[in-house]
């Protein structure tokens, strides 16, 4: 084996020259800054096509970025894998979709669509949601809830009711004597339903309550309630409280036994606990449900292959072989792998294919340090200086031929809005970069410094009519690729086309072993 390999994930920090909102440049970098005056670097993709998306308009995220970097390969990914399943059919002749129709047709009871309501294709896509409405109708399904989480954060911040217009528009028009089609519930991405890697069950019960019970403060329509809250918080669309629509002083749409739920997020991390609460027997105590419904429950993907959860999904997602993980065990060289909660499953389960178990559970390690359960821009140095910790500690045994980790700090304090904080948290990226730094010179190891997407790059834009307004979303930026050796000047080839699934090659040929077939090619002259 050559000498060890340390790859460090700058979650959300892209490049860019642009200034505006642009909390990377801003930042004092002087690692950075270093590295990238005195050592090989170049730009690779991070988005669209590049990562499995439909288009370059289609925005990178940290699933399809470490499956891309864990693989080496380009597969079709989140929004391309259901529009083809959508366009082809095959999702509505599933034995999942027809089951759940011929449920609701059976009892005479309702169907639900429950999901993000944007086209931010990230997690979801309302042309998913309003194809399997429209699909459902002519079915003969004649009652259809929807249950409305909003966005603001892979999509403009104040957005929502343009895509509640949307769907109102479309139910209007569905709407006759023998459908019914209505929105039942909501409340912004971060306050309900749409927690990630356990770190708080809080959010998924109240969105439980509020969806499943109609427990909640209650209106006439989705867009009195977020002109309410609007006014009377000046939150922005993800922080938006729950809601409950009426009629009669009665919640329109609680679910209820003998319905069928569609959760038609196709993005897994933040779908996995209210799969669980819908999928998961007695022997589920995150929280307590209370009345626990009787309903045939699909998400739009599986979310976790080894889990098995959910039991039903619509459409099947990319079986990602040939990772570098198998190539790293097949050539019996040991690896070590670790990032705070909020991205440790990016740095495991995506990176290795999607999937939750090791390969080889002699030859790899992961470690976990707990995330805060509290807003990232309160605390925006997050647990980075723990993983530096771990990955020093890693590098010194000597034990591990390639290392990996994730600092989340771009990322997650980015989608908070907070420009100041998200100086500060790239500004501690940069400090715990210098720690690997000098343990990689020490160790005679070789560093390489990318980002899964951006984010930090772009907390500001300018909007229509010209006017500067948040971004919270990601941006469409690519990211650096750097390389350190301190023995050697490597040189990096000049290819506009090189992206994330590059990333995997060119570790493989900094170890000295024969990368797959399949995969795409080294960075590397």
């Amino acid at each position: 084996m050559n000498k060890p390999v340390v790859l460090v994930v700058m979650d959300g920090v892209g490049e860019t020259p642009v200034e505006l909102g642009n909390m990377v440049l801003k930042a004092t970098t002087p690692t950075l800054d270093d590295l990238k005056a005195t050592q090989p670097w170049r730009t690779i993709r991070a988005h669209g096509e590049a990562v499995g998306l439909p288009t370059d308009d289609d925005m990178g995220n940290s699933e399809v970025g470490h499956n891309a970097l864990g693989c080496g390969q380009i597969y079709s990914q989140g929004a391309k894998l259901v529009n083809e399943s959508i366009e082809s059919g095959k999702i509505f002749s599933s034995d999942t979709w027809n089951a759940l129709i011929g449920n609701v047709k059976k009892n005479g009871s309702t169907l639900h669509f429950l999901g993000l309501l944007s086209d931010g294709n990230v997690h979801s896509n309302i042309h998913h949601l309003i194809a399997m409405i429209r699909e459902a109708k002519q079915e003969g399904v004649s009652r259809v809830r929807c249950h409305i989480l909003l966005d603001g954060r892979d999509v403009p911040a104040t957005s929502a009711l343009d895509y509640v217009t949307r769907l109102e528009n479309v139910l209007a028009e569905l709407n006759d004597s023998g459908f019914d089609g209505r929105i039942a519930s909501g409340g912004g991405r971060m306050k309900i339903t749409m927690d990630r890697y356990q770190a708080n069950w809080a959010m998924v019960k109240a969105g439980w309550d509020v969806h499943v019970h109609g427990v909640g403060r209650r209106f006439a329509s989705a867009k009195e309630a977020i002109e309410t809250y609007r006014a009377e918080t000046g939150a922005i669309d993800q922080d938006l409280p729950a809601f409950v629509i009426a009629e009669n002083d009665e919640p329109v749409g609680t679910i209820n036994d003998g319905d069928s739920v569609i959760l038609f997020n196709f993005r897994g991390d933040r779908a996995l606990e209210i799969s669980m609460a819908f999928d998961g027997g007695e022997e589920f105590t995150a929280f307590d449900r209370g009345r626990r419904p009787d309903v045939q429950y699909a998400g739009m993907l599986q979310y976790d292959g080894d889990l098995n959860l959910p039991k039903r999904f619509l459409v099947n997602p990319p079986e990602i072989r040939h990772t570098l993980t198998e190539l790293l065990v097949e050539n019996r060289i040991p690896e070590y792998a670790c990032s705070e909660t909020q991205k440790y499953g990016h740095v495991t389960y995506f990176w290795n294919g999607n999937r939750s178990e090791k390969f080889s559970e002699e030859l790899e390690v992961w470690e976990e340090v707990p995330s805060d359960v509290r807003s990232f821009d309160e605390c925006p140095w997050m647990k980075a200086t723990q993983i530096t910790d771990l990955v020093i500690k890693a590098l010194e045994s000597g034990k591990y031929g390639f290392i990996r980790c994730n600092f989340p700090n771009g990322d997650m304090v980015g989608h908070t809005g907070n420009c100041l904080a998200t100086e500060i948290a790239v500004e501690t990226v940069d400090l715990c970069l210098a720690r690997i730094k000098k343990v990689v010179e020490d160790t005679g190891a070789i560093l390489l410094v990318t980002a899964d997407h951006g984010n930090a790059d772009q907390m500001l834009e300018k909007d229509k009519k010209g006017n500067i307004a948040p971004r919270t979303a990601h941006s469409l930026n690519p990211v650096p690729f750097i390389i350190y050796d301190p023995d050697a000047k490597h040189e990096l080839k000049e290819d506009p086309t090189f992206g994330l699934a590059n990333v995997a090659p060119t570790v493989a040929q900094l170890l000295g072993i024969k990368p797959y077939d399949c995969w795409k090619e080294s960075m590397l002259k």
